[in-house]
């Protein structure tokens, strides 16, 4: 489970509260007329800018922002590898049983191509289209929180406008309404804030976290494609997975080598020596 954002979140208000205003004050930036121009703004704006399609969506969005990580790419790499075994000793007709235990629609699919004697071209090509279709999908579901983000300083700057013109109409000086100036103004710019704060604590922070789920999810398809095409090409299962970890960073590169003694493994047997010699001095 991810908490990132909840904790963001909440280290936000925190520092905004304690920090920034101190609780003695916190009464002075509450305005409820404030916080229904800028939140139903922004709501009605995002409404009126997607289909009810993509909106049934956003409770979706809010799982994946908790759920953390969801793609284990060492697991990914040694169940193609180990696949890549199976074809060489048995063929690539022997991975159908296989493709029918694997849940992912888009890896079953793709060993299925192969399976079937598809072109390598054509195998690449239908599943890099599916990759980009469902990357542009993804785009367009964050595109709400970014769209929420820029709406939302706008509905503030529209509260502080209506809070300025009524200011200005009920001010009378010959009757003493010019004292009331500072406090009608300070309500005005309460929509400003809360625009700015909820633009850049929160829908920003949702978009950004649901691209970085989206990269991903990307790249974990991407290394599927490899494998499966290195798979039809009957590549070396050894071969195959030191290609394979070139996609990762260099600290998950050297923990799934480790399992087999490469990379990882000589730097085991390294560090070994050094706490051997240690122990003799």
């Amino acid at each position: 489970m991810d908490v990132t954002s909840i904790l963001g979140l909440v280290l936000g208000l925190v520092l905004i509260v304690f920090v920034g205003i101190t609780p003695s004050l916190l009464g002075n930036f509450w305005d409820g007329a404030s916080l229904a121009i800028v939140l139903g703004g922004t709501l009605a704006a995002v409404i009126a800018s997607y289909p009810l399609s993509k909106l049934k969506a956003i409770p979706k969005h809010m799982k994946i922002l908790v759920q953390g990580k969801r793609y284990n790419v060492g697991a990914l790499i040694d169940t193609l590898v180990d696949m890549a075994q199976l074809a060489r000793k048995n063929g690539l007709l022997a991975l159908e049983e296989k493709a029918n235990e694997i849940d992912d629609m888009f890896f079953r699919q793709g060993i299925m191509l192969i399976v079937d004697a598809t072109e390598p071209e054509e195998v690449r090509e239908m599943l890099e289209n599916e990759l980009d279709i469902m990357a542009q999908r993804h785009e367009e579901s964050l595109g709400i929180y970014e769209k929420a983000s820029s709406y939302a300083p706008a509905f503030g700057m529209i509260g502080t406008l209506v809070g300025l013109v009524n200011m200005l109409k009920g001010m009378d000086i010959e009757s003493g309404g010019a004292g009331n100036i500072g406090q009608d103004m300070s309500v005005a710019l309460i929509t400003t804030f809360y625009g700015c704060m909820f633009a850049n604590l929160l829908f920003m922070p949702i978009a950004k976290k649901l691209r970085i789920r989206n990269e991903e999810e990307f790249l974990y398809k991407q290394i599927m494609i490899e494998g499966i095409l290195a798979i039809q090409s009957g590549d070396n299962p050894k071969f195959l997975k030191e290609k394979l970890v070139t996609y990762l960073g260099q600290k998950e590169r050297l923990k799934i080598l480790d399992a087999e003694g490469g990379e990882g493994g000589d730097k085991k047997s390294k560090k070994d020596k050094k706490e051997k010699k240690e122990k003799k001095k």
